[in-house]
Formats: C-alpha cells, sequence, structure tokens
C-alpha cells in the first residue's frame, strides 16, 4: 500500500542562517510527546576543549544544505553517554564534512533521558530519532534528497540510538501508530554503544536510559546486537581495538549478526585510536570518514 508522508508547515518559519545554508528546526509542531512540562535548562559549554549540550528537553534539528545536494541525507546523533551531547565534533564538524561531499546532512538534538522531563525516559530519543526520519523524508523534494536515500549516523551512546532506529523501525513510538518512513537507508555507527549486557556493555549509557534495576527483558530489547534481522539496514563500522570507553566488542558483535542474516557490512577496526575521536583519528592520517563517503558511493546512496 502506498502511503503518503504529511508535509509540516512549521517548518516554514524555521530561522536560516545565509552565510552557513544551516536551518534550525524544532522537531515537533506542537507537544512533545512524552514529555513532562518543565523549565528550558539547557546548557551548551566546552569542556577539555570540546563543546557538549546538556538538559536537552526540547529537540530540534539543524540541517546543513550542500551546494550541491547528491541526494543523499545522514541524520546524525552525537555521543555523549545519554548524559550529554558532544554537539560539535560529533555533530556540526561532521555534517559540514557531509556537506562539503554533497550529502545533506541533519544534526539531531534528542532529548536527554530524564524520568523528571519524560513519563518513559527509555524511549523519549528513539521517538526524536524516528521523528527526524519522518521529518526529512517529508521534506525531501524541498531539500533535494531522496526519500529512499536518507540514512543515520550515530557516535557513542549515539551510535545506540543510531542502531535502535534502525533495529526498531517495525515500531512507531510515536504517537502515530503508522510505521512509514521509519526505516534507515542505511546506518554508520562510530564507536557505538551496541549492548546492554553486563559483560560488554556500557554500564552508564544503560543506566541512563533504562534506570539502576532494569528488568532482562528491557536489556535485552535494547541490546541492538540481538535485535538485527534481514530487514536491518546496511551498516559502516568504525572502532578502535584500543576504545577502553566503550569495548570494541559492540562493533564487532552487531557486525556479525549483520553477516548471519546477510545484511551489507564494512567494518573498520583500527588498531589505535580510544574512544571519542570524532572523524580525526589521533596520530593518524587515516581519514576514515573518506572510506565512509566511498561505502555510501559503492551502494549508491550517493551519485
Amino acid at each position: 500500500m502506498k502511503r503518503t508522508l504529511r508535509l509540516i508547515p512549521f517548518l516554514l518559519f524555521a530561522a536560516v542562517s545565509p552565510a552557513s545554508a544551516q536551518q534550525w528546526l524544532p522537531l515537533y509542531k506542537d507537544s512533545i510527546p512524552n514529555s513532562i512540562p518543565s523549565p528550558d535548562k539547557e546548557k551548551m559549554e566546552i569542556q577539555h576543549g570540546i563543546e557538549i549540550t546538556s538538559n536537552i528537553t526540547r529537540p530540534g534539528i539543524t540541517l546543513y544544505q550542500p551546494a550541491k545536494p547528491n541526494g543523499a541525507a545522514v541524520i546524525i546523533c552525537p555521543g555523549g553517554g545519554y548524559w550529554i551531547e558532544a554537539t560539535s565534533h560529533e555533530g556540526a564538524d561532521v555534517a559540514k564534512r557531509f556537506a562539503a561531499a554533497g550529502v545533506t546532512a541533519i544534526v539531531l538534538k534528542y532529548r536527554i533521558p530524564n524520568a523528571e522531563t519524560m513519563r518513559d525516559k527509555s524511549i523519549g530519543a528513539l521517538q526524536d530519532a524516528q521523528q527526524a526520519l519522518r521529518l526529512v523524508r517529508a521534506h525531501a523534494a524541498a531539500w533535494h534528497i531522496d526519500a529512499a536515500r536518507v540514512g543515520i549516523m550515530g557516535f557513542s551512546a549515539g551510535g545506540h540510538l543510531a542502531s535502535s532506529a534502525g533495529t526498531h523501525f517495525t515500531k512507531s513510538f510515536l504517537p502515530e501508530a503508522d510505521t512509514a518512513g521509519l526505516r534507515p537507508s542505511f546506518m554508520i555507527l562510530v564507536y557505538p554503544v551496541i549492548s546492554f549486557s553486563n559483560t560488554i556493555g556500557h554500564s552508564g549509557s544503560r543506566e541512563q536510559l533504562l534506570g539502576k534495576a532494569p528488568d532482562t527483558a528491557q536489556v535485552q530489547y535494547f541490546s541492538n546486537e540481538l535485535q538485527v534481522t534481514a530487514a536491518t539496514p546496511p551498516t559502516f563500522l568504525v572502532h578502535a581495538s584500543d576504545d577502553d570507553g566503550v569495548s570494541p566488542e559492540n562493533s564487532i558483535l552487531f557486525y556479525q549478526a549483520l553477516l548471519r542474516n546477510h545484511v551489507p557490512a564494512e567494518m573498520h577496526l583500527y588498531q589505535q585510536g580510544k574512544h571519542g575521536f570524532g572523524m580525526h583519528l589521533p596520530n593518524s592520517k587515516i581519514d576514515w570518514m573518506n572510506d565512509c563517503l566511498n561505502w555510501m558511493a559503492t551502494n549508491q546512496w550517493t551519485r
């Protein structure tokens, strides 16, 4: 059955920065689903040379439009353990690199899980990722995007969010039950949190998303290496072998699950890099973003 995504008129009033071709867009037209009314305490600051944003309760996207769009789009989810979001080196900087290559980039500012600001903190960020996928596809024509070539990218805990969007798309977590447009065309996961298991899972992200004592069913449901099927989108993975923040086993197990299900996948596991390197591996000339763009071209998401 052919389904038509609704165009959302409030986007016409978004602020535009002519110099950078960026647009800031609120994610929801009216009320934010699963939200408890609360004061806006969002704060952006620089810590150890890294821009971070905290206390996010009003989600939105920043659109980076290339001068010559090639039809592909990537929704970018910065990391931060579901506590904060590294909005520059895992967000804006990456978006600018994509835009320079002709890819329309969308940085998602998703809600930080918080029982004081949402009724169910385990699904708030995933709702925002699903809404972002719907918004981008609803405006595909206006933004010179092919709706069949909209991918999602995530760093660290943002990789957990992106992989959740890519493994849980058969259910809508939004008020609208329709699942049309919720499946990403592809995924790019960079030193991602994938598992919530006791052995390799990132306990901080798990606690922030699910609480101190999640039940076994919740842990398994959000351990995304267990949720891969033949319908999971093709995936590009990047990790460092010496990552002591998020075990590289997260990427390895997800990659193996993709292979078992005959899902196209490519993984780059580097000897050194630690955690949180963004686009640039320390003390290395390796440009994994170039490899990523080549992978996208090989799979015909760019033209």
